[in-house]
């Protein structure tokens, strides 16, 4: 072989994918923006309550009327309440918080089927990438409220856990809401992560189902009632490093 066959080459596939690398590189600067525009805008908004469920669910629905009353509550006790900004669940919670005494913040998010942003809203932030939008749910919330969903919800749900769970956020009640709903997910998580030694027993600590939405809020003041409601300092820095 020759040292002219050593010479790398130059594919056409790689031609052609140099129009698509630019734009990945020009991505970064919307991404950096999308951070700091939900930065500065919720950077008043704590203490803060993330509340996340289908976006399924109608008006009339029994989880409709227990997110509402929950985030009413909450609103009413001086947490600003956190949702994902579109209808179902997602809309009860903004709608409780609205009309309550303190802020409802929709974090929404821009889809193929574009999501319809409910009317419950004081702050309205718009998002076009999910893993900022999610990152903005934990760095803001003092607790973390959720109620039955699907894919969307579990995701969010498996995230804050995981970042607890592996000392990358600050330790924050999560609180599973209407138990008959989520008792199959948790028995499985018992029968089978710790059984087979996937998770420790203790993570399972990580959370606790509430079905009474007054016992909701009691669970989040009593975390709290040896400590302020924002990050200490140590936490402050597992915050800046999500």
């Amino acid at each position: 072989m020759s040292a002219k066959d050593k010479i790398p080459t130059v594919s056409d596939a790689s031609i052609a994918e140099r129009p698509y690398t630019a734009r990945e590189s020009w991505r970064i600067f919307g991404i950096m923006a999308e951070f700091v525009e939900a930065t500065e805008r919720l950077a008043a908004v704590r203490p803060a309550v993330s509340m996340f469920g289908s976006a399924r669910v109608a008006a009339d629905h029994p989880y409709y009327h227990l997110a509402e009353k929950i985030a009413r509550l909450l609103s009413d006790s001086g947490f600003t309440v956190i949702s994902g900004g579109g209808p179902g669940i997602m809309e009860a919670a903004n709608k409780g918080a609205f009309y309550g005494r303190s802020l409802s913040v929709g974090l929404n998010i821009q889809l193929p089927m574009e999501q319809l942003t409910n009317p419950y809203q004081d702050i309205s932030q718009t998002f076009q990438h999910f893993f900022a939008r999610k990152f903005m749910f934990v760095k803001m919330a003092t607790a973390y409220v959720v109620l039955p969903g699907g894919f969307g919800t579990l995701d969010e749900l498996l995230e804050a856990m995981t970042l607890i769970q592996t000392g990358k956020s600050r330790r924050i009640p999560i609180i599973l809401v209407h138990e008959p709903y989520w008792r199959g997910l948790i028995e499985w998580f018992q029968e089978r992560l710790v059984a087979e030694n996937m998770i420790h027993p203790d993570d399972l600590g990580l959370m606790q189902v509430i079905d009474e939405p007054e016992a909701v809020v009691e669970a989040i003041f009593k975390y709290y009632e040896t400590r302020g409601f924002l990050p200490l300092p140590h936490e402050h820095e597992l915050l800046l490093n999500l």
